[in-house]
């Protein structure tokens, strides 16, 4: 991709916090990875479900992910993006960080927590959950680039789950936005940086 910004040129000591967002199959994963390429060694959180047979489309997705990763790169599958960041060893701040993607983040915790069933505290565990994120997103020491859906310009959902989903993801991927040294959108495998 003709002028597309890399994370393997970045030789900064300075963390370097990218976002990358896009509609489904807009190509912003593929474009997170380019801007990793080069580098050895990557950790690549995978936020989303592991697949099993209960759901084929699902599964093909997560393999297609995988077989696009460099084997030098370090996958974990986990929700549990604050640590991550945190990471101050020596070995693991020269690693930069892909995490794909926010917005199976937001939904696994949202899940974790209760939140659908009306679980009592789930707003207030929601919202801390938010905020250590955004925390560790700010502070982290690492060079970092994540992957979010841009719901926020499409149909209304039509129902007040996806109404609630749509509006907590529109209001996480701000406040990551603003802690951010770039901010890439994706349209039709298109990248554009709009900041």
């Amino acid at each position: 991709m003709a002028g597309m910004w890399s994370l393997a040129r970045v030789r900064r000591r300075r963390p370097f916090r990218v976002l990358v967002l896009g509609g489904a199959r807009s190509g912003k994963s593929a474009t997170a990875e380019r801007m990793l390429g080069g580098r050895d060694h990557v950790d690549y959180v995978a936020t989303g479900a592991v697949p099993d047979d209960a759901d084929p489309a699902w599964a093909a997705r997560v393999n297609a992910h995988r077989q696009r990763r460099p084997a030098d790169w370090t996958t974990l599958e986990t929700r549990n993006l604050v640590p991550i960041l945190a990471a101050t060893s020596p070995e693991r701040i020269v690693a930069p960080v892909l995490v794909d993607c926010l917005s199976t983040w937001l939904a696994g915790v949202m899940d974790d927590i209760g939140l659908w069933e009306g679980r009592d505290g789930a707003d207030r565990k929601l919202a801390a959950r938010v905020d250590s994120l955004v925390d560790a997103w700010r502070t982290t020491r690492r060079h970092v680039v994540a992957v979010s859906n841009e719901v926020g310009s499409g149909v209304v959902p039509a129902t007040a789950s996806g109404v609630r989903y749509r509006d907590e993801l529109g209001v996480l991927n701000a406040r990551i936005a603003a802690e951010c040294d770039q901010v890439w959108y994706c349209v039709a495998g298109i990248a554009r940086r709009i900041k």
